[in-house]
Parts: C-alpha cells; sequence; structure tokens
C-alpha cells in the first residue's frame, strides 16, 4: 500500500503552460513580494533556483539571490527607483477558520497577466504530516501562485504560498483532494529574514481598525505584489518534463531544527555544554530526545540545551535554533537581550524566587512593562514602567522591548 513517505508536493514553480512561450521567452513564472522599501522582494526557493537570469516584471533584472532550500523560501533584490511598499509581518498567532487572500500570478501565459486575487481560510494549522512550518489553506492557487502574499482581512502577511497536493498522490490513494494547498508561515520567513541581516516590519491591528472590504484590501496589497519570470537554465528541463511541467519538493524532514541568528531562544535550560562550536551545540540537541531548542552564546562557545522554547528574543550574541515542530507556538518577541547591563529606575513591581523565563513573560503580558532586570544569584525580577540610562552592572541580565 502506497505511504505518505512516497506523497509528492506539487509546487509552482513552472509554468504548466510553457509551450506557449515565445523562443527567448521565460522557462518559468512565480510571484514575489515586497519586504523592505530598497528593493529586496521574498518569493520561492523553487521559483529563481537553476535561472541564469531572474526578472522582476516591471522592475527589471533581480540580483543577489539568496536561498533558503530547505523551508523553499528566497529573497531577490531590484534597483527600485521610488521606495517599495513592503509587506507587514503580523505578529498574532494564526487562528484555525481566519479569512485570508492569496495574490499571486496564476497562469500568465493563459490568462490575463495582471494580478489576481483569492479568498478563502485557514483549514489547519500545520502542513503535510503534522509540519509546523505550514498552514493549510483553501484559498485556490494555481502554477505562477508560488511565492506570493497570504495575508489576513487586515492586509498583515500570514504566510507565502508554496505548495499543493499533486496529482501523483491523488493517483496514490484513490482520491482527489479539494483546495488542500499550503503556505510557508510568515514567522519562518521572518526568521529567513534576520538570517540574512534584513529586519522586515512587524505589527497587528489596531484596537479600533475598521474591516476592511476584500476590494479595499485588493487596492492596499497589490502594489507590493510582483510578478518574476525565470531564464535561462530551466527550459531544456521544463520542455522536458510537458505536459506535467512540476517540480516534486522533498518531504519535510522528520526532525528539522530552524536556525534564528541573532536570537536568544526563551525556555528552560536543563544543560550547558562549555568549550564547543554552534554546530557541535546543534548536533547535541538533535540527538538528545528531549532537547526542543538550543541557544549559543558566540562570546564564550557555550552550548545551552532547552527542553521547550516560548519565544525569541533578540540577541546580538547568540544563534539559536528550535525544532520545526514547535513553530506554531514560537513568539518572535520585540525584545532585545543585554548580559552585564541595568536601567536603574522605573521599577514598579518585584518578582521573588522567578527564573528568566517567568521574569520574560511577566514583562511580555504586562502593557506597562518596558523592560525587566533579572538577577539569577537572587532569583530576582523587576519589572520597569520606564527607561533610563543604561548602566554595566554586573550580574544582571536586561530585556528591553
Amino acid at each position: 500500500m502506497a505511504t505518505l513517505s512516497r506523497v509528492f508536493w506539487s509546487s509552482f514553480f513552472s509554468a504548466v503552460f510553457a509551450s506557449l512561450c515565445l523562443a527567448g521567452g521565460p522557462t518559468s513564472s512565480g510571484t514575489g513580494f515586497a519586504v523592505t522599501t530598497d528593493g529586496w522582494l521574498l518569493t520561492n526557493a523553487h521559483v529563481v533556483q537553476g535561472c541564469t537570469r531572474i526578472e522582476v516584471k516591471g522592475k527589471g533584472d533581480a540580483a543577489d539571490p539568496r536561498i533558503d532550500a530547505t523551508n523553499d523560501l528566497a529573497l531577490v533584490r531590484v534597483n527600485a527607483a521610488e521606495p517599495l511598499k513592503p509587506l507587514v509581518f503580523r505578529h498574532a498567532p494564526t487562528r484555525l477558520g481566519e479569512d485570508i487572500l492569496a495574490i499571486g500570478f496564476p497562469l500568465a501565459t493563459l490568462l490575463s497577466d495582471s494580478v489576481k486575487v483569492t479568498t478563502g481560510n485557514v483549514n489547519a494549522l500545520a502542513g503535510l504530516r503534522n509540519d509546523t512550518r505550514y498552514i493549510q489553506i483553501s484559498t485556490p492557487i494555481q502554477p505562477g501562485n508560488s511565492g506570493g502574499p497570504v495575508v489576513d482581512r487586515d492586509g498583515f502577511l500570514m504566510g507565502i504560498t508554496s505548495a499543493t497536493l499533486s496529482k501523483g498522490l491523488a493517483d496514490e490513494i484513490g482520491i482527489t483532494a479539494q483546495n488542500v494547498n499550503f503556505a510557508i508561515r510568515a514567522s519562518v520567513a521572518d526568521l529567513f529574514l534576520q538570517s540574512q541581516n534584513i529586519t522586515g516590519q512587524s505589527g497587528d491591528r489596531a484596537a479600533d481598525q475598521q474591516p476592511i472590504s476584500t476590494a479595499d484590501l485588493a487596492d492596499k496589497i497589490t502594489p507590493s505584489v510582483f510578478q518574476i519570470l525565470c531564464y535561462g537554465e530551466k527550459q531544456e528541463q521544463a520542455s522536458a518534463n510537458m505536459p506535467s511541467a512540476t517540480t516534486n519538493l522533498p518531504a519535510p524532514p522528520t526532525a528539522s531544527f530552524i536556525d534564528a541568528r541573532g536570537y536568544d531562544a526563551i525556555g528552560f535550560d536543563y544543560r550547558a555544554v562549555k568549550d564547543v562550536t554552534y554546530s557541535g551545540c546543534r548536533e547535541i540537541c538533535e540527538g538528545d530526545g528531549q532537547c526542543r531548542a538550543i541557544t549559543y552564546n558566540t562570546k564564550h562557545g557555550v552550548c545551552f540545551l532547552k527542553n521547550n522554547i516560548v519565544a525569541l528574543i533578540r540577541n546580538s550574541d547568540a544563534v539559536a535554533a528550535y525544532a520545526s515542530s514547535k513553530a506554531a507556538d514560537v513568539i518572535v518577541s520585540d525584545f532585545t537581550s543585554y548580559s552585564g547591563i541595568d536601567l536603574p529606575g522605573g521599577d514598579y513591581k518585584r518578582l521573588r524566587g522567578s527564573n528568566y523565563l517567568q521574569c520574560f513573560t511577566a514583562c511580555i503580558g504586562d502593557n506597562a512593562c518596558k523592560a525587566f532586570s533579572y538577577v539569577p544569584k537572587k532569583s530576582e525580577c523587576w519589572l520597569k514602567d520606564t527607561i533610563g540610562r543604561p548602566k554595566a552592572t554586573k550580574g544582571v541580565e536586561l530585556g528591553i522591548k
């Protein structure tokens, strides 16, 4: 009997109607969207891998492709005469059943070559085999949608269109699944940007924000979305693969870890390993059944193993990694962590007998809290509602929103 280990995902890298293209034209197409004002666009890795030339329609050729093949993500850059309008990554967690929009350029060689908008909702909070890097969506998507944004009804980025169940799976199980599509979580993409030292915008809806109609939302989002054309080496491959013209993505790894450079993973530390490299730290975690995350201190070469992870906090001296199975639960916070620094004054609450995780969660859950100081030797946490002048203070761990 066929098993899920032989499932093929049908990604949207190759245009189904590539044979209609003129000689010298693009071999495939996809979608990308702005994440910075100075020209960086986010798309799928399978949209741009192997192209000898990448064109962003209306903006010229793209350069400096940066690929994360494991998570099917890529960044490319265009020289924009005017600042682009980046989409804003959503802070709030994805909810089951949420209404969403997918924006892209599907079937551009058959239908009109204009941007298209489809609606749907979130069907599941994980992808194939419970892969929490993905959400499952009902929004209809076609070849050419790959790399396009999936946004909520307020226009905040929730995911990146990536894949659908292939015809091969339908043939194996004898069932044609309808509207079973997948999008990479925006939080995974945000970490990819951070790993490339590119900072996207993030936020959440205002409490008094009014609902936006689909038409108004399309007007708001579509200026940030572009068609991406691939030229070159893939042409022979695409022609040879016709008429199916699909690319099979590998099945998600069973114990994959997501890197988060410049972040500290907030969770319970159960073991510390000294004098080890980052790769060694990660290997130790991957071989330990209870390890779900690590923080590696780059200054001192110390590896902290954690059996859970609640959030990521910015720390320029740290590199974190966490199990992809925890991706749905991780908060990418706005906090920045510092060691050996305090902000005297502004203390309005003291928590005795606490640990760093309790201190962090107390501050993040309190609207009045702007920063916290944690003193490990005393197991004391101080919440601050104002931020004073930084002062070097031995034995203090500082977190600032």
